[in-house]
């Protein structure tokens, strides 16, 4: 079937995807606040539950300090469930939609959260209602709702890939671009460097000092040189800071590491760049921490053959998909070391994600839930 008709019933729907969106917007649900979390989290299930009705299976994974994570299933034909992937949480703190109401002006809808990623949730719950208004076949659906991405998935990761396990694929609707979907993402590793020294006097004893703040400069200096942007491996020093006084030899610096990977063995390079790091001063004591949060996604010929279904349907709504590879990372990225097909990217287009100036296209959130409901479709036949 063509996805036609369910490019023209979406679109009859506009007024209603909007309103979804703002419901939604109007939530807010900053990922550090455990009681806004909760209260998005139940008006989700009750606006699951009103736009497609009660679900076959319905859990909520409570956490204690993260927001909850909310599976529902919806029986679709016989075969492996397709999992739908999204996030309620966003980085706008409490208050923020009180001077930034949700808005639709010159083709755009903007707020708090509005790309990335409530948008996303509107798409899911909207192709799998669009596709049971049409009558068509679908598989087996579970959306997965979590509450802690932003953060960087602590709680969440082992149930989404406990979910993923059993699925045929995973649809995962972060925000889009243009007329793309993501197909790659890189690896992340967030780490820290703490440099203890000696402190002292800067002007009457320097010698007996040694500064914290002048070792960390070396290490920060020697790891950033090992970023190679040509294999995919960037290296950002993001803080810097340290030592108590202008005259006092710095006691103990701290800096925060961002690492993006395309490939596992630039990861294992940075583990020994960072396993090396020794200060030219050897009183001077070094403590690396962190991880590699995510892996690197990359395409692999299930998600290859994901993507060409995705390609028809995208083709006969308004032409071919382009397939794109990005620097960050998302909960995607899990999936595919798993060996799960999956695709990202699905959600709305738009521009702006975590900046005042984050919107949604109007005019192409009909043509998404299309493609998000002709690919499911797709997926039977």
């Amino acid at each position: 079937m063509s996805a036609k008709p369910l490019s023209a019933w979406t679109r009859t729907h506009l007024d209603d995807l909007l309103a979804d969106l703002s419901l939604l917007v109007g939530l807010e649900s900053p990922s550090t606040d455990k009681a806004l979390l909760d209260t998005t989290a139940a008006s989700i299930r009750a606006w699951v539950e009103d736009r497609l009705g009660p679900p076959a299976e319905w859990i909520r994974h409570e956490q204690v300090e993260h927001g909850d994570v909310l599976t529902a299933t919806y029986p679709g034909t016989p075969g492996k469930p397709v999992l739908l992937l999204c996030h309620y949480d966003t980085v706008w703190p409490a208050g923020t939609l009180a001077g930034w109401p949700f808005t639709v002006d010159d083709g755009t809808a903007r707020g708090p959260g509005v790309y990335d990623m409530k948008a996303g949730l509107v798409t899911g719950v909207w192709a799998l209602r669009a596709l049971r208004a049409l009558g068509l076949p679908h598989p087996t659906v579970t959306f997965v709702f979590t509450g802690d991405e932003e953060l960087g998935s602590p709680m969440s990761r082992p149930l989404i890939e406990d979910a993923a396990r059993d699925c045929a694929a995973a649809l995962v609707l972060e925000p889009g671009v243009g007329w793309d979907v993501k197909t790659e993402r890189k690896g992340v590793g967030t780490f820290t460097i703490t440099t203890t020294g000696i402190e002292s006097h800067a002007g009457n004893d320097p010698a007996a000092g040694a500064s914290a703040v002048h070792a960390l400069a070396e290490l920060v200096t020697r790891l950033a040189a090992a970023a190679d942007p040509d294999a995919g491996t960037t290296i950002n020093i993001g803080t810097f800071d340290g030592g108590t006084a202008r005259n006092v030899v710095a006691g103990r610096a701290h800096c925060l590491v961002d690492v993006r990977i395309s490939r596992q063995d630039e990861a294992d390079r940075v583990d020994e760049v960072l396993a090396a790091l020794r200060p030219s001063d050897p009183r001077v004591d070094v403590h690396i921490g962190g991880e590699w949060n995510r892996p690197a996604m990359r395409l692999t010929p299930a998600s290859e053959a994901l993507f060409g279904l995705a390609d028809e349907v995208a083709t006969e709504l308004r032409g071919p998909l382009e397939p794109i590879s990005v620097g960050g990372g998302s909960d995607a990225n899990f999936l595919a070391a798993l060996g799960v097909p999956v695709l990202d990217g699905l959600g709305c287009s738009g521009a702006g994600p975590h900046a005042r100036h984050e919107h949604v296209i109007v005019d192409d959130i009909p043509d998404r839930v299309a493609l998000v409901a002709g690919l499911l479709h797709r997926m039977t036949s």
